[in-house]
């Protein structure tokens, strides 16, 4: 069982060319779109002015070849976390993530990117689960793009463990969002329309973040 997770998204709309070797993969099967995120979970979860109690966590995985980047559409979706009022004991969206990488049982012969883009910047107790999995596992690298930073005790080392650990760390902007907002939403054809505020806050937490990856250089 995931617990509260995303069933699907949609695929087959970023393509390179394979690299040889790489395993063939299937075109895509059609897409439901009721399995996307509906534009309201999207922008009360990510809008970077707002501050919600839910975490959500999109994600993609890419096969690396040199410069190439070989999309998994299979391999493609989101998790949410699990709050206290719901059914069964409570749990990190981070922790859901994890147990679906570690069902694929990734190649260890083939080198592997994981991009996240989730609404608030890992726990100090999920920023260290993500930290062990990558140190298990060299032939897997981590970047997240965060809309906020999850300021709770410990946040500032759990940021410096993973980017320790080799994560990749960055805060979401402009761009950021209309990625997520074509591949992850249900946007029915509507393009993506930043809202007010979201590059001066944006500019705000990546001030913040690099503060704080600051003092692990110094």
């Amino acid at each position: 069982m995931w617990g509260a997770e995303g069933k699907g998204v949609r695929g087959g709309e970023e393509r390179w060319a394979v690299p040889e070797g790489a395993p063939r993969l299937r075109a895509s099967p059609a897409f439901d779109r009721s399995c996307l995120l509906d534009e309201n979970t999207f922008t009360e979860n990510f809008m970077n002015r707002l501050r919600p109690r839910k975490t959500y966590l999109c994600y993609k995985v890419e096969i690396l070849d040199g410069d190439a980047r070989v999309p998994l559409d299979e391999k493609k979706g989101f998790v949410r976390n699990k709050g206290a009022n719901e059914p069964g004991m409570p749990r990190h969206a981070e922790c859901y993530f994890l147990d679906r990488i570690r069902s694929w049982n990734l190649d260890r012969g083939l080198h592997y990117r994981l991009t996240c883009f989730i609404s608030w910047t890992p726990c100090h107790s999920c920023a260290q689960e993500l930290a062990t999995f990558l140190g298990e596992n060299s032939h897997v690298s981590l970047h997240i793009f965060a809309s906020r930073i999850y300021r709770r005790p410990g946040y500032e080392a759990g940021i410096l463990t993973l980017r320790a650990a080799g994560a990749q760390i960055a805060i979401m902007t402009s761009k950021e969002f209309q990625h997520c907002w074509e591949n992850f939403v249900d946007h029915q054809e509507r393009p993506f329309r930043p809202w007010v505020g979201l590059e001066v806050e944006s500019q705000h937490q990546c001030n913040e973040l690099q503060a704080i990856l600051q003092t692990q250089a110094n």
